[in-house]
Formats: structure tokens, sequence, C-alpha cells
């Protein structure tokens, strides 16, 4: 395991990104990372899923692996008389949350399915929260497994570029694109990452950056617009990110801006791939046009959100002129033609219908 260890007044304790306990949902405060760690509870769905919504928890596997508790609690909350509907709204709820994220849809459906499967009310909680339980438990071993298949791609000194935040805060532990970096690292190769700020939320410069402080990998965060100067100059070898979703084409939706990394790798020769399990993959797309794009509220494009080391607490500040509007699609799409390979728990595969087909 790698797990979020973090240190508080010098005792280490580690961490999952999400969890449940009881009626509860626990998760770690990402909007809050890196300058403060705090762990917050919400003790209904509707709350839970409020919090996948506001991106308290964001990333594809972690996302997933909420959605799932938050239609455990449901069915904890649900009356004995008109159980099922209950459940049902309550889907509908947690899938309107992140429109885009595949493992969202992949786990309230699985939950969904533990719950019509058993008569009783009683029986259908418990198997709602233990299903639920089992896709955490196993997006942590897709996780680790995706290091694995990744790791022979860096080698000792080699420096890899990626884009948002696809690490452990991304899925329940582990992560995916970053996965391969921390398996490098424990076998004793040196490596050094470029971080994207990933703007509008900054995930690259917030999250990622601190995931790699913590487990002592060199590496420097860079402007999303910089990322093309290093590459022109041969100083970058691989580029590897995280997907939100997968169309059986091998389309990809990943954070925005991952479609101009990709294009700039293919003009500078750089191999490209993405990395995701393959509760990430749609079957049901055709294509990347067949995705749907989560478009967020414009404040997040107008305005920088962080630290205010003269008020002690995190501040919003707006950067454009009142009276300024902005578009905040959340995600792009990166054509199949682009990726060298994806990286799964499953192994690597090509992006293409027919290695992709082979996968299911």
């Amino acid at each position: 395991m790698v797990f979020i260890r973090v240190t508080i007044s010098g005792v280490s304790k580690d961490y999952r990104t999400v969890w449940m306990k009881g009626n509860s949902v626990f998760m770690i405060n990402q909007p809050m990372i890196p300058h403060k760690f705090e762990v917050v509870e919400f003790e209904c769905y509707r709350d839970t899923a409020r919090a996948i919504s506001e991106m308290v928890v964001r990333g594809a596997g972690a996302i997933g692996a909420a959605g799932g508790y938050a239609l455990a609690q449901a069915a904890l909350e649900a009356p004995d008389d008109g159980f099922l509907e209950f459940v049902r709204e309550a889907e509908q709820v947690i899938n309107g949350t992140r429109p885009t994220a595949q493992d969202l849809f992949y786990a309230t459906h699985r939950v969904m399915e533990s719950v019509c499967e058993v008569e009783d009310v009683n029986g259908a909680r418990k198997a709602a929260v233990d299903e639920a339980q089992r896709i955490a438990d196993e997006n942590v071993h897709a996780g680790e497994m995706i290091g694995k298949y990744g790791v022979d791609l860096i080698r000792d000194k080699m420096r890899v570029l990626t884009h948002c935040n696809a690490g452990w805060l991304a899925f329940v532990d582990w992560g995916s694109a970053i996965a391969p970096v921390y398996a490098a690292k424990r076998c004793g190769r040196n490596v050094f990452v470029y971080v994207d700020e990933t703007r509008p939320r900054c995930q690259g410069a917030r999250l990622t950056a601190w995931e790699l402080c913590n487990e002592g990998v060199n590496h420097a965060v860079i402007a999303d617009n910089a990322s093309g100067y290093y590459m022109r100059k041969g100083n970058v070898d691989i580029v590897i990110v995280g997907a939100d979703r997968v169309a059986c084409n091998g389309d990809v939706a990943n954070k925005v801006g991952t479609y101009e990394k990709a294009v700039l790798a293919h003009e500078n020769g750089i191999p490209f791939y993405v990395a995701a399990p393959v509760s990430t993959f749609d079957l049901s797309c055709r294509s990347g046009d067949d995705i749907p794009i989560e478009e967020r509220c414009e404040d997040e494009v107008l305005s920088m959100f962080g630290w205010s080391s003269e008020l002690s607490r995190m501040v919003n500040v707006r950067v454009a002129p009142e009276g300024s509007h902005a578009l905040n699609p959340a995600f792009d799409v990166t054509p199949a033609k682009y990726i060298k390979g994806i990286i799964t728990d499953a192994g690597i595969v090509k992006a293409d219908k027919k290695a992709i087909g082979k996968l299911f």
C-alpha cells in the first residue's frame, strides 16, 4: 500500500481519500490542501452528493467510491415503506453531481444492482454497504496494479509531465497517472515530475505537488502554458495523465487542457500515455463525441482560491474585471490517435476498439 501519509504535530497517520464508517462518509477536504489538512464527515447521502458536486472529493476513482458510499447511505436512510423508490431517487441525485465521471455511474449501478438482488429491506441495506466497500477496495487494488504495469515505462532519471491530479487524492489510494511514478520511486529510480498547475482549480499545483512532497519525489510546478516550452527543449521524456471516461474507440475525456498536452507531445515525438482502470471505460460511448462534458461555474475562472498569509485563512480573490464572463468546461477529449497506450489495472493496451474490446 502507498496510503496518504500525513504528519501533524510530529505524528504520522495513513489515510484513504474517502471511507465509510457507520452511516457516515468521511473525506479528506481537498479544497483546503495543501494549506490545511482536515477530514470532513457527511451523515446523509444528500450531503455526500453535494460534497462530490462541490469537489470536496474529486478524481475519477475517488468520485466513484464516494458515489457508491452515498448510495449505500441512501439505502440506510430509506424507509421500509417505499424503500426501493427512495434509493432509486437517490441514485439519480448522485448521478447528477458529475456528468463526465464514468466511475460514478459504474459505482452507483453496482450498488443499485446489489440492492435489487435482495428481497428483504435489511438485507438490501447490508448488500449496499458491502458492495460500496468492495468498490472502494477494488479501486485501491486497481491503482496498485496500474503502478505495477506502468513502472517499466519510467526509467531512471526520467522526466515525466502530468496534468491535473491523478494520484492518491484522485483514487481511494495509489492513483492512476502518478501510480507508476510512486512505483518507480520505490524501486529506487530517480524521477522528476513537471506538474501542470491546472487552472482553473489548480489541482496540479495544490494536490499533485502536495502528494509528491509527501512521497519525496523531485518535481516543479509549471504554468499550464509552459509545458510546450519544456517539450520543445527536449526536457520531457514521457507524458502520463489520468482519465474520467474512456470511449470504446480509445478517445479519452480528462481535465481540460489534456488535449493540448497530447497534441504538443505528438508534435515533439514524446510518448503520451493515459492511466485508467477498466471501471473508467464506457463501452456505450462509440467515441469521444458521445462523452458529456461538464460545464462548471464561471466563478472558478474569474477568481482564484488560495491561502492568505495575512488573514491566515483561505480566501477567494477575483482576477477578472467586473462585468466579464467566463466559459468553464471541466474536461476535454483527446482523440485516440494521440495516445500511445492506456495503462490499466489489466495491463497496457492500445487506444483502439479492438484492444479495448479484449479487456471486456
